[in-house]
């Protein structure tokens, strides 16, 4: 499996979608809570959003409710924005920067290569939390997938990948992942990049990725792990595009709340291992 790259400092928060924003704000209040002690400030930003005036007054009360001292609101629509001076020195007093959803191909290309962009990379390696969901999440990786059915993505070229924002490598992340019934798409993926670890999480259900490689599931829904580094067998290189790929032993973990993954070691944690592994790490 390629060896992740994570932050040096930051965590990432990776959401399924459909995260509560009104109630108990179960994940929300994970993510806050995890901003540096002296940084309560958080920037929301809705450029893979169709509606971002529906979207970030949303976030903005969510985020205000758990007490952010600020939370500035940013749909950055487009590539002179997401150059902005003014907004680049939101980004960086941030403690906080959450993506909502969306389009992710939106976020990548509204973003790429951009002054916001560079800044968020480097908030997250000096210790803020990256949080992004449904589209926000899928982007995370250096790779990401953009589109593919649910029904039947066990087919050779039925899942599209692309360049994703870069914060972590070696992951790819789906999103609306049981709700969906987006297997299929993991397993495609994992056919053709064994190296990568599929990671599939269910609305209201998130994972943290930790500096060290450590992945810790949150929130009332599941997380899925799907691992193909001991692929057996597949004939995916033979096959015409469209036609049914066969795979042979393929891994499949399901998480819960507190429950975990050492990505490093491939070995799945149970909620007192978790705790044991990141007291030893931090």
């Amino acid at each position: 499996m390629v060896s992740p790259r994570f932050s040096a400092s930051g965590h990432l928060v990776a959401i399924g979608g459909a995260e509560d924003r009104t109630s108990d704000l179960e994940i929300l209040e994970k993510v806050f809570r995890m901003a540096p002690d002296d940084n309560q400030e958080v920037a929301v930003i809705a450029t893979a959003s169709s509606i971002p005036d529906e979207v970030l007054p949303e976030y903005e009360a969510a985020f205000s409710r758990l007490g952010a001292s600020q939370v500035h609101t940013l749909g950055i629509r487009d590539r002179q924005e997401a150059a902005d001076a003014d907004t680049v020195r939101l980004i960086e007093q941030s403690g906080v920067i959450f993506f909502s959803g969306g389009d992710q191909l939106r976020l990548t290309n509204v973003l790429g290569g951009s002054s916001v962009l560079k800044a968020i990379r480097q908030r997250l390696q000096d210790g803020a939390v990256v949080a992004g969901t449904s589209a926000g999440a899928a982007a995370m990786p250096g790779t990401m997938i953009y589109n593919g059915a649910a029904a039947d993505a066990l087919r050779k070229g039925a899942v599209n990948m692309t360049f994703g924002l870069g914060f972590v490598d070696g992951l790819i992340i789906d999103s609306h992942f049981l709700e969906r019934g987006r297997f299929t798409r993991l397993m495609e993926v994992g056919a053709s990049n064994p190296e990568h670890l599929g990671v599939g999480l269910g609305e209201d259900a998130a994972v943290i990725i930790h500096p060290h490689g450590i992945l810790e599931a949150i929130g009332p829904g599941h997380v899925i792990l799907i691992d193909s580094r001991d692929l057996a067998r597949s004939n995916i290189a033979e096959l015409a595009m469209g036609e049914p790929v066969a795979v042979e032993h393929m891994i499949l973990h399901a998480m819960v709340d507190g429950h975990g993954y050492d990505v490093g070691a491939r070995r799945y944690l149970v909620p007192d291992e978790l705790g044991a592994l990141l007291a030893e790490r931090r």
